[in-house]
């Protein structure tokens, strides 16, 4: 029988495709540039649909846009997630612009979520179990070592702050154009407070995964290769609870 293709590629000792592949930058993880056109654009058409036609056309222009979008990119074979949840993000904000007959009602979504998110953030690190660190290494199976390591928690912690921060901006800017009625100003504040902070956040992760990486790294190489997982966290509890005292 003739083999399959995969399988003359392993004989012959050549690397697979996905091997090749380099890996997503920072802007490809967040959809690219499509994807902040995306983010944006139900925003804008919101804002002019409602200040030419009134509200009511305004909240059928942003949704129909959202599923424009969300069927341009079933169309295009692109990743589908950021399109849904924008996709719902906008409903939910066109149905509370509905409810409360206002255009900025269609803001008072965001705004609230923002503050919930902040809480969130800062609660993880009260309890020392801060997201960034949670979130990163879960998705790369890396285990509860890391927090074990106080440098490696320390700079967790500071990337969770940063995201806090940025969610804690976001609801202070827009919960006060949102008082003042300045509706115009909500739509660029929401875009310009979206990706770019957004962007400066994961930065902020990206610093504390490589510190905790090289760190925990080095302390592996200063371990005996027979020690155990249980034996190398009881080592660094040890080293740390030793740390003052040595100190002096």
């Amino acid at each position: 029988m003739t083999e399959p293709a995969g399988g003359e590629q392993k004989k012959t000792g050549e690397p697979a495709d996905d091997d090749n592949k380099p890996q997503p930058t920072l802007l490809e993880q967040m959809g690219g540039l499509s994807g902040l056109f995306y983010s944006s654009l139900p925003v804008i058409v919101f804002v002019i649909a409602n200040a030419i036609f009134g509200l009511t056309v305004g909240i059928w222009a942003a949704v129909g846009s959202a599923v424009a979008i969300t069927v341009l990119r079933i169309v295009r074979k692109e990743p589908l997630q950021p399109a849904i949840s924008g996709f719902f993000g906008v409903a939910i904000a066109a149905f509370i612009a509905y409810r409360t007959g206002s255009a900025k009602g269609f803001f008072l979504f965001g705004i609230w979520t923002s503050l919930v998110y902040c809480g969130v953030f800062v609660l993880s690190i009260v309890v020392r179990w801060p997201l960034a660190g949670v979130v990163w290494n879960a998705l790369n199976g890396s285990g509860h070592a890391w927090r074990k390591d106080k440098k490696s928690l320390i700079a967790y912690s500071i990337a969770t702050g940063a995201m806090a921060l940025i969610f804690g901006a976001r609801f202070v800017v827009q919960r006060w154009l949102y008082d003042e009625d300045y509706t115009g100003w909500l739509a660029f504040a929401k875009i310009a407070m979206g990706y770019p902070l957004y962007a400066l956040g994961l930065l902020a992760v990206v610093w504390a995964v490589r510190r905790s990486d090289k760190h925990l790294k080095a302390l592996a190489e200063e371990a005996p290769a027979e020690e155990t997982d249980e034996e190398v966290e009881a080592r660094l509890r040890a080293k740390y609870a030793q740390a003052p005292a040595t100190e002096n």
